[in-house]
C-alpha cells in the first residue's frame, strides 16, 4: 500500500449563500485519509459531515483551502475535468437505496447500466455479477426490485457503485434505514470490498457503534474534525498467567483522541465546558502528563461553586483538578 495520502483537505472552508446569510458549513478543516483505509465520518446534523462529502465527489466546490483527491487538485479542476473525475473515480451510495438504482430492471441490470452508458458494455455482465456475487447476492441476481429486501436493495446499489472500478467509495448513511443486523451485513459487506478490492471507502454514519466497523472515525463538529478515535485489536486472557490459547480471547479497544488543527486550535466538547463551567476564558497548566485546562478567573482552588440559600458552596477542590480536562492522554474504552 503507498504511504502517500490518498485525501488531503487543508483548511478547507464551504460557504453557503442562502438570502443574505451566509454559512459556513466548513470552517477550515483539515484531514488526511491513507489509500485503501475505511474510514467513518460522524456528526450532527448540521455539522458539515455531507458537505465533505459532497466536495470530495466532486458534487460540490469548496470556497476556499485545498482539496487533493488520488493527486487531483478537484479546486483547480475544470467543469468537464470534475464531471470526469466523478464519473471514472468515484462511487455513490445513498441513504435510500432507490436513489441508486431503476425500479423496473432487475438486480444485474442496475449493475451493468453504469457500465453501458460508460462506453464499457463488453463484459459488462460478467462484471456485474461477479460484483454481485461479491456482496452475497449471487443467486439473487435476476431479480426484480421489489423481490428485493431493503437491505439486498442497498447491497445492489453497493454493487451499482463500484460498477465502473472506482478507487474512492462515498457512502452517505448507508444503514441509516435498515435494522440493527441488516446493518451488520451491509458493514461486513463494505468490508469485504475494502478487503478484496483494495477501494478507499468514506462512510457518513449518525451510528455511534460505527467504530466497531471501520479502522477509524472521525468526528466533525460545526465544520471542523473534533476528534478521531482508531481502533485497535488487543488480547485479553482474563488475568491468567501462562493462560493457554483456547482461554486467550480478542478485544477491541478504542482510543479517542482531540484533533488539533494546523494552528494549535481545538474543539472541547460543550459537557466539558458546561460541567467546569468554563465559559470564554481558560487558563493552560502544564502538568507531567500533559496540559492541564481550568477555568479563568481565579477558579482553581473552588472549581464549581453552586449556590444554596445564598450562600456559595464550594464543591470542587484543588485536588479534584486532576479530574478537569487533560489533554495529552487519549481515552481508552472498550
Amino acid at each position: 500500500m503507498s504511504t502517500e495520502p490518498f485525501i488531503i483537505c487543508d483548511n478547507l472552508v464551504k460557504i453557503y449563500k442562502i438570502a443574505n446569510l451566509e454559512v459556513f458549513a466548513l470552517q477550515g478543516l483539515d484531514l488526511v485519509v491513507a489509500p485503501g483505509e475505511l474510514m467513518g465520518i460522524v456528526g450532527a446534523s448540521g455539522s458539515g459531515k455531507s458537505t465533505l462529502m459532497n466536495i470530495l465527489g466532486g458534487l460540490d466546490r469548496p470556497s476556499a483551502g485545498r482539496v487533493w483527491v488520488d493527486n487531483n487538485d478537484l479546486l483547480k479542476m475544470s467543469d468537464a475535468a470534475l464531471n470526469r473525475y466523478r464519473r471514472s473515480k468515484v462511487g455513490f451510495v445513498w441513504q435510500q437505496a432507490t436513489r441508486n438504482l431503476i425500479p423496473y430492471l432487475s438486480a444485474v441490470e442496475n449493475v451493468q447500466l453504469p457500465m453501458t452508458l460508460a462506453g464499457n458494455s463488453r463484459g459488462a455482465k460478467k462484471r456485474a455479477t461477479d460484483l454481485l456475487e461479491m456482496v452475497g447476492l449471487g443467486p439473487r441476481s435476476h431479480h426484480g426490485l421489489s423481490q428485493l429486501s431493503g437491505g439486498e436493495q442497498q447491497r445492489v446499489a453497493i454493487a451499482v457503485s463500484l460498477a465502473n472500478s472506482p478507487i474512492l467509495l462515498l457512502a452517505d448513511e448507508p444503514t441509516g434505514e435498515v435494522d440493527s443486523q441488516t446493518a451488520l451485513a451491509i458493514y461486513q459487506t463494505l468490508q469485504t470490498l475494502n478487503r478484496e478490492l483494495g477501494v478507499t471507502i468514506l462512510i457518513v454514519s449518525h451510528d455511534t457503534g460505527i467504530a466497531r466497523h471501520v479502522q477509524r472515525v472521525v468526528a466533525i463538529r460545526d465544520g471542523k474534525l473534533a476528534s478521531e478515535t482508531v481502533r485497535q485489536t488487543g488480547q485479553s486472557n482474563n488475568g491468567a498467567e501462562g493462560a493457554h490459547d483456547e482461554d486467550t480471547h480478542v478485544e477491541d479497544v478504542f482510543e479517542e483522541m482531540v484533533v488539533l488543527d494546523s494552528a494549535g486550535r481545538l474543539q472541547i466538547p460543550k459537557d466539558y465546558l458546561a460541567r467546569f463551567n468554563i465559559q470564554g476564558r481558560a487558563k493552560l497548566e502544564m502538568t507531567e502528563d500533559g496540559i492541564l485546562i481550568v477555568p479563568a478567573g481565579g477558579q482553581t482552588e473552588e472549581v464549581i461553586r453552586e449556590t444554596r440559600a445564598g450562600e456559595l458552596i464550594p464543591t470542587a477542590k484543588r485536588r479534584n483538578v486532576r479530574d478537569m480536562l487533560r489533554l495529552g492522554r487519549g481515552k481508552k474504552t472498550s
